[in-house]
């Protein structure tokens, strides 16, 4: 049976977020792990109270390691400082007691696209080491396919090499942004499920008209979700589902996963 869970919005006291997503009947938070109210610094700082609360409200764990972090730069101190944020989170984490933790690949920034070879090193060099720390904390990193423009990491050809390199990663599929640039009818969210159905452990749900990253509710967008759901059912999908709507009314979360659901 799938679980169905929604991310904190990072400007918001953690606290609150929890309170709003277990009042909505959600079964997990994914918190995602960005300042400046999710910095990890804040989150060890509130620790005890988060664990209490997430108790309290029978409400599951999922981390987001950070996403605004370079640890693919040119620039070696940048590279190191945005490293360190990522481990430090891993370790916070931990601290949580969580066993999942959806890692996004490396920004791809300045004039990187132009030597997308010294990126792509850089990029695994910071992934051996983020294996490395989640291995000896007992977390399972999920990574997560991006959009085209990125720069790498869209196509499930790519993360064939990944798994290659790193057996122990499971794959976030993020539907929303597997539907940017694709042919109709969902080709490349199909050939994800197809190509790499018995690694997904994790999925991110949201709408989009194809052209952008809009995280519209389910039904508003071009994302053929009767069609995804079946793939998933024929893979034998069951495991975690996070609603990623991010409109001001945050009541599109329910709408959104009861539209989910209901094709399930």
């Amino acid at each position: 049976m799938m679980q169905y869970g929604a991310m904190n919005f990072p400007v918001n006291p953690i606290l609150d977020e929890i309170k709003m997503i277990a009042a909505m009947g959600f079964d997990y938070l994914e918190l995602t792990m960005d300042p400046p109210c999710a910095h990890y610094s804040v989150i060890r700082e509130y620790k005890k109270d988060i664990l209490k609360a997430l108790g309290a409200c029978s409400l599951g764990l999922v981390c987001h390691l950070p996403s605004f972090v370079y640890t693919a730069d040119f620039t070696e101190s940048i590279r190191k400082a945005s490293l360190d944020e990522m481990l430090n989170s891993l370790e916070v984490a931990a601290e949580l007691g969580v066993s999942k933790a959806v890692l996004h690949p490396s920004m791809v920034s300045g004039l990187g696209i132009y030597v997308m070879d010294t990126v792509r090193k850089y990029a695994f060099q910071s992934l051996e080491a983020i294996a490395e720390k989640a291995e000896k904390k007992g977390i399972c990193l999920c990574f997560e396919n991006m959009f085209p423009n990125y720069g790498f990491f869209s196509e499930p050809e790519e993360f064939v090499e990944i798994f290659e390199k790193f057996p122990e990663f499971m794959l976030t599929l993020d539907i929303g942004h597997a539907n940017i640039e694709s042919k109709k009818g969902g080709k490349r969210i199909l050939d994800f499920i197809e190509k790499l159905g018995t690694r997904i452990a994790h999925i991110h749900v949201s709408d989009n008209s194809g052209k952008k990253d809009e995280h519209l509710p389910v039904g508003k967008g071009t994302v053929p979700f009767p069609k995804i759901i079946r793939a998933l059912k024929k893979a034998g999908y069951q495991n975690t589902v996070t609603l990623e709507i991010f409109t001001e009314d945050r009541r599109h979360l329910l709408v959104s996963r009861d539209r989910f659901a209901a094709h399930v």
